[in-house]
């Protein structure tokens, strides 16, 4: 898939922009601070309605605007679609071919995007939430019915929560209710954390051979899944996961209510990145660790084209500049021909021109993009 036609209405430093992007590698020159990243932000966001950057929408709306608008033509194997979203202080709308859509899970998975930027080696180094919040949107792309799943259970999370607030101030003392909520997050959790198994599965097939390739040594990347409270293998159904998790939220009810907030389910679960069985959030190298969120990023590539026969769309936000001649050759050949490619960068010397050819390169400054002479 790739994108042509693209336009912004008062979206962060763009009041208006209209461009044609080549349906290869498009490369966007400037100093920092000019609206680089901001545009490769407006793409990743026709995608998924949502900010790598800020989970507040309205930082996106140009100061003194009510609304922010992104708009761009779709192309796939099959079909051609116009996608639309629109930023208010409200809430977004999404509209694919000018319908509106009734809920962003309607339009989330039309157009997929792998993004790579410098902060992803927090995907390695931070929070568990982080690798949470990873799987949620790279997952969420793949399967509208993983999208649904998450939606439900964090509704019925906070349901339950406020529950167990209300039962440790002695609000109320009906445990039949708390037990019909468990229930529900017991079904709810199950079905999250089978995808999350399934995925990440195919996901370390895919990661260990592109590690293997970028890193030209005998290192072996391995991702497994870690679940907080529960037992669990590939090899488990939703309904095992079910009653396992029952079984935990029953165990721990006591604490729960104590604590005023729920202690097990996927909420809690994270992803573990290992490199020759040692733990890379802990041991790897800052180089190891790049080779690794490297490693993963190709492997969605390849994912997503095999679960949706489409190629998604790959954004490098000034990582060229970050990866020695060997990993950026190693990127640039696995993505050659395959995907459409945005690449922002301060200076095209750091660019392999050996393989990329004939890109479209585009100056931006000051929130203006005009094309590069050189």
């Amino acid at each position: 898939m790739y994108l042509s036609k693209f336009s912004l209405e008062f979206y962060r430093n763009y009041p208006s922009l209209d461009v044609d992007f080549s349906r290869d590698v498009n490369i966007f020159l400037g100093q920092n601070a000019q609206g680089k990243t901001n545009l490769l932000e407006s793409i990743y966001f026709l995608g998924l309605t949502r900010s790598h950057r800020t989970s507040n929408d309205k930082e996106l709306i140009e100061f003194d605007a009510d609304f922010a608008r992104i708009k761009g033509h779709l192309h796939q194997s099959q079909i051609e679609l116009d996608l639309e979203v629109r930023v208010t202080p409200k809430g977004k709308i999404a509209y694919i071919n000018h319908l509106e859509q009734a809920k962003l899970s309607n339009y989330i998975g039309k157009m997929t995007a792998i993004l790579f930027s410098p902060e992803d080696l927090n995907l390695i180094k931070g929070s568990p939430a982080i690798r949470r919040r990873f799987m949620d949107l790279e997952f969420g792309q793949i399967s509208a019915e993983y999208l649904y799943f998450i939606s439900q259970y964090r509704q019925v999370l906070k349901q339950k929560n406020n529950y167990l607030k209300q039962l440790a101030l002695n609000k109320t003392k009906d445990l039949v209710f708390l037990e019909v909520l468990s229930d529900q997050l017991a079904g709810l959790g199950a079905e999250i954390v089978h995808y999350r198994i399934k995925l990440i599965n195919e996901l370390n097939t895919r990661s260990k051979l592109a590690h293997e390739q970028i890193s030209g040594t005998k290192e072996e990347l391995e991702l497994k899944y870690s679940a907080t409270g529960i037992e669990v293998d590939e090899s488990m159904s939703v309904e095992n996961l079910y009653q396992n998790l029952l079984s935990a939220y029953e165990t721990n009810q006591s604490k729960e209510i104590k604590s005023g907030t729920t202690l097990v389910g996927p909420h809690r679960d994270d992803l573990i990145f290992s490199i020759n069985q040692q733990n890379a959030h802990l041991y790897g190298s800052q180089g190891q660790q790049r080779t690794v969120v490297l490693s993963i990023k190709l492997a969605e590539v390849q994912l997503i084209h095999q679960i949706t026969g489409e190629y998604p769309i790959l954004l490098l936000d000034d990582v060229m500049s970050e990866l020695d001649v060997t990993r950026q050759t190693a990127l640039l050949n696995y993505i050659h021909g395959k995907t459409q490619t945005f690449i922002t960068t301060t200076d095209l010397a750091g660019i392999s021109w050996e393989i990329i050819q004939k890109p479209k390169i585009f100056k931006i400054a000051n929130g203006v993009l005009a094309p590069f002479e050189s």
